[in-house]
């Protein structure tokens, strides 16, 4: 075993000072097992032995044999027969045999029966490729449900929570919460009793680390150990819960969730500045922002009325969908995925439903329809980001907290300014009247863009076809048309070539990059004619329409697809009186390139003049030229506020909405049906928005966020529980839907979900102080003989909870024990000490910089996170990369865990850091009072007398080794006492107990 070499924090050590380390640490792995000791629990699926009941229910026995045999064919997206288990119609209409699978209260009659009980193989159900027979227990209960009378119920997660009568119990005594009695109800019920308290020390780490992420330190166990009042607990838990340090250990959470990177994604895998979002995150939490408020922020912030710059940033949640830049890719292709990302997303996130599932079909288990998927993906495919390499739209946050009011203010202003301006140019563009067509009779361009005119109905329109190249530049001549007076604006129309199948797939884009005019009078040379203005036919372009007056790759543009006819007007600088045989000549040039996908060059378009004056008034208006100003002076005093650009959401206007379809089994290139935005049938009703408009993203994020969802208040719950307590009251946290775990405590899990969304005004902060001052919380964690057969992973709540601690919290302890630790909050990603050649970014420069000062013993929240390339040592203890969704980090314990917190030059540096803390801080005169300091700071709790011996022994022969090669092991220490610290301390960190929680 080697250490890896370490250029910022220290030389490499000798081979000789490695083995002292790593070999050393063997002899003190003799410590009590964790709860992961077992996988068997009483609270499992029944077998084949368990009692009947009397009466049988549909979600507790009768849909989990559905699940485990029948609607693989009988289910969402296949219907054999023409027969469905995931609907009562579906299970009582007669089949495509003239059969009826189930008729209630007659067991003869249902030809389920027959065919479940069916001695011939081939004939039995289900069929024996598809799995085996159902056992005796389990027909008994279908004929049993069946004679009682089929009743159907919806599925738990789909009803409304209900509160239930107080639990009676025997031990009345020992609840400290509400949520005691239904734990201690069910152990009486089991024939057992809570575990006792776990003592103090115990507790106090527990719930430091549960609540903070942090171990607690010496004066913190102290005081709580002198206070003996009645309020000891809790005031550590409202001191807890009060400190900053709970925003950064609870955005973790979020950033899994978010799938939070400071990078694309993808092959490139280029950088993004979206660390604003996280520090959004951990104010909120730490404000203890309401969740059905933090819900809404998040998805659809931006939509508020008046929002804030806070709001706006709030919805880059969404915009942590990975972005693909590679040459070649298609850009609609991975803007669909996006947001299919999105809708998958939000109802993981929110609703703990595998709704994409139903992508491709109709949910295989849950009752939502392949049409159901798309109209909620409806929701988001209004949105204005378009998988670019600027990451359009994005918002310019201060890097300095203190201007955030005075940029979200002027943003504002910039917007309404805007939108004052172009409103009389688009109402004076829509007078069709003015207008008069172009006719052209000379069209050339350069490259291979074979350009034709094609007369219709008395209306000429400009093609682009063959070999369509990049940078292609448009000469394009006619005959003045006859007007009615001097010609005052040009106006182009550009046009996908099929206006029909554009509106299902779009055509690639276009930007008009520079556009010229002159008049050609017969015996005289070409005149130019300026242009004063442009107006664009949206209010929030990705570029500036005048940037089309001077040369560069930006301007008018339909960037970087094309759905919809899109149209500007060109206002000239005089108007132009044309003579009798003048012809006009239009130079387009078109500089912009699509990532190799092709070039965005206009391919359809009409030209046409006004007369109107009223184009040379609006141009010349006092008031319009006092707006451009007034709007000039604004995006300067926003540019002087240093900000970083963030990717947020934003909403197309409502003209350029995209229309959506039903994808034909999930084929972006195969759409059927056009939907509209909507929640699925199976789920209560969102209500209608105003007037006849479609519903927005806002009114969903509502309707996720109101306490009618039955299924927002119920995940977040558990998502809490689980993070406290080690394993959901569902354990698949991910999935609540017919393929999922049913709740052990559905009771308890209602009673908690009503009361987090009523009586806790959706408070995170005070979910959590209930949870953590429960007597179910504070029990003794040491497995119990008595339910270790029945219930090794503790779905019974019969014991506190073990568990390790996650990848963020190993390394934040390490610098806590080192004495490094850095409290500085917020800003910038950091990129600690990691060794060379592990970062490496294909098609780019960027290097990993290793951190100096401070930034080097940052919190892991703020790590510098690349998605093809995440930090390894986080990544050795189970943290994801982020590319998509993790609701649930499995947690692992793998030799390759040790290697890192063994052998990470970081956590060298750190050992070493601990071991001047051991010389210089621990507790009395001697090595053994010094050493069971070390094991009580790391662990929280007093060594064993073994425990200590061995670390006795540790520290002689480390300094032992130290003096029988003292040049081998100088790189960790100058003399042999703080070489054999150095061994010591890397060995505790190292400790069961010290990774425990």
């Amino acid at each position: 075993m080697t250490i890896f070499s370490q250029e910022i924090c220290l030389p490499r050590p000798t081979r000789a000072a490695a083995y002292a380390l790593a070999a050393a640490c063997a002899t003190l792995f003799v410590l009590p097992p964790t709860q992961a000791a077992a996988e068997t629990t009483a609270t499992s699926a029944p077998t084949g032995d368990d009692p009947i009941p009397e009466v049988v229910g549909f979600n507790d026995h009768i849909r989990p044999i559905l699940v485990k045999h029948c609607v693989g064919c009988h289910g969402g997206p296949k219907q054999a027969a023409g027969v469905t288990f995931l609907h009562r119609d579906g299970a009582l209409m007669e089949s495509d045999y003239g059969t009826l699978p189930i008729v209630a209260g007659d067991v003869e009659e249902s030809a389920m029966m027959g065919r479940i009980t069916e001695p011939d193989d081939e004939m039995r159900m289900p069929p024996p490729d598809h799995g085996p027979r159902l056992n005796d227990r389990e027909v008994e209960l279908v004929r049993r449900w069946i004679a009682q009378g089929a009743k159907w119920e919806e599925h738990w997660s789909l009803v409304a929570a209900r509160q239930t009568a107080k639990p009676e119990v025997d031990a009345g005594s020992w609840p400290r919460a509400s949520l005691d009695r239904y734990v201690l109800r069910r152990l009486e019920q089991e024939g057992f009793q809570p575990a006792p308290d776990a003592s103090r020390e115990a507790w106090l780490r527990r719930v430091t680390f549960d609540l903070i992420g942090l171990p607690p330190t010496e004066g913190e166990l102290s005081d709580f150990l002198a206070d003996d009042s009645p309020e000891a607990h809790q005031r550590v838990v409202d001191r807890l819960l009060a400190s900053p340090r709970y925003g950064e250990r609870w955005a973790s959470l979020w950033m899994d969730l978010a799938r939070y990177s400071d990078t694309m994604g993808y092959e490139k895998d280029p950088h993004r500045d979206v660390w604003p979002y996280r520090d959004w995150l951990i104010r909120a939490l730490n404000a203890d922002m309401p969740y059905d408020e933090f819900t809404i922020k998040q998805l659809a912030g931006d939509l508020l009325e008046k929002p804030t710059l806070d709001d706006r940033l709030a919805t880059a949640f969404h915009r942590n969908t990975q972005t693909n830049t590679e040459g070649g890719t298609d850009d609609e292709e991975f803007r669909i995925a996006a947001v299919m990302d999105r809708t998958n997303t939000t109802w993981q996130v929110w609703m703990a439903t595998t709704y994409g599932c139903a992508q491709c079909h109709a949910h295989p288990y849950d009752a939502f329809k392949h049409e159901d998927y798309y109209s909620f993906t409806a929701f988001f495919n209004t949105s204005r980001d378009s998988d670019t390499y600027e990451d359009f739209p994005r918002l310019a946050v201060p890097v300095d907290r203190e201007k955030y009011a005075e940029a979200g203010e002027l943003d504002l202003q910039i917007e309404a300014a805007r939108r004052e301006w172009l409103q009389p140019a688009t109402d004076l563009a829509a007078d069709a009247g003015q207008w008069v067509n172009l006719k052209l009779d000379r069209y050339e361009s350069t490259g291979s863009t074979e350009l034709s005119f094609v007369e219709e109905e008395g209306v000429g329109e400009l093609y682009a076809g063959g070999t369509i190249t990049y940078n292609s530049r448009y000469k394009l001549e006619g005959p003045a048309p006859a007007a009615s007076g001097p010609v005052t604006a040009l106006r182009i129309d550009a046009m996908p070539k099929d206006l029909e199948q554009a509106v299902k797939t779009p055509e690639i884009g276009f930007v008009l990059s520079r556009l010229r005019l002159q008049v050609l009078e017969p015996g005289a040379e070409p005149r130019a004619v300026e242009f004063s203005e442009v107006y664009g036919d949206d209010p929030n372009p990705a570029f500036d329409p005048r940037e089309s007056l001077r040369d560069n790759n930006r301007g008018w543009a339909a960037y970087t697809r094309i759905y919809q006819p899109r149209h500007a007007v060109f206002v000239l600088k005089e108007p132009l009186q044309l003579g009798e045989g003048a012809r006009l000549r239009l130079v387009l040039k078109q500089n912009r390139n699509l990532d190799g996908q092709g070039a965005l060059v206009i391919r359809r378009a009409r030209f046409s003049l006004s007369a109107d004056t009223r184009w040379t008034r609006l141009a010349t208006d006092a008031q319009q030229a006092k707006l451009t100003e007034h709007i000039g002076w604004l995006k300067w005093k926003r540019s002087q506020i240093k900000s970083v650009n963030v990717p947020v959401m934003g909403e197309r206007e409502v003209q350029h909405h995209r229309r959506s379809f039903v994808f034909d089994r999930g084929d972006w290139l195969n759409k059927s049906d056009e939907v509209q935005p909507a929640t699925p049938s199976s789920m209560p009703p969102m209500p209608s928005p105003e007037g006849d408009r479609p519903a927005s993203r806002l009114e969903m994020a509502k309707w996720i966020a109101s306490v009618e969802n039955p299924l927002t208040s119920r995940t977040m719950v558990n998502r809490v529980w689980a993070q406290l307590f080690g394993i959901g009251l569902v354990e698949t946290e991910e999935d609540f839907g017919g393929a999922g775990e049913m709740p052990t405590h559905p009771e308890l899990l209602d009673h908690l979900a009503l009361k987090f969304s009523s009586d806790y005004a959706w408070s995170l902060k005070r979910l959590m102080r209930e949870l953590v001052l429960s007597a179910t919380y504070r029990q003794d964690s040491r497995v119990r003989s008595d339910l270790m057969e029945v219930d090794a992973r503790n779905r019974l709540l019969g014991r506190g909870p073990r568990q390790r601690l996650t990848a963020e919290m190993v390394r934040d302890q390490a610098l806590v024990l080192s004495g490094k630790y850095a409290d500085k909050m917020y800003g910038r990603p950091v990129m600690p000490y990691q060794p060379e050649g592990i970062w490496q970014s294909v098609y780019s420069g960027a290097r990993w910089e290793n951190a100096t000062g401070e930034n080097r013993f940052r919190r892991a929240v703020y790590t510098y996170w690349k998605r093809t390339s995440a930090y390894p040592s986080l990544m050795g203890f189970d943290m994801p990369t982020r590319e998509v969704c993790t609701v649930r980090r499995i947690t692992t314990n793998t030799p390759l865990q040790a290697l890192v917190t063994m052998n990470d030059p970081a956590y060298i540096e750190l050992a070493q850091g601990f071991a001047a803390r051991i010389a210089e801080q621990g507790e009395g005169g001697t090595v053994r009072d010094k050493l069971g300091w070390a094991y009580r700071v790391a662990t929280g709790k007093r060594p064993h007398e073994m425990s200590l011996a061995e670390l006795e022994k540790l520290y002689a022969d480390a300094a032992t080794h130290f003096q029988a090669d003292p040049e081998g092991c100088k790189p960790l220490a100058e003399d042999a006492e703080r070489f054999a610290l150095v061994v010591v301390a890397n060995a505790v960190m190292n400790l069961d107990d010290a990774l425990t929680r």
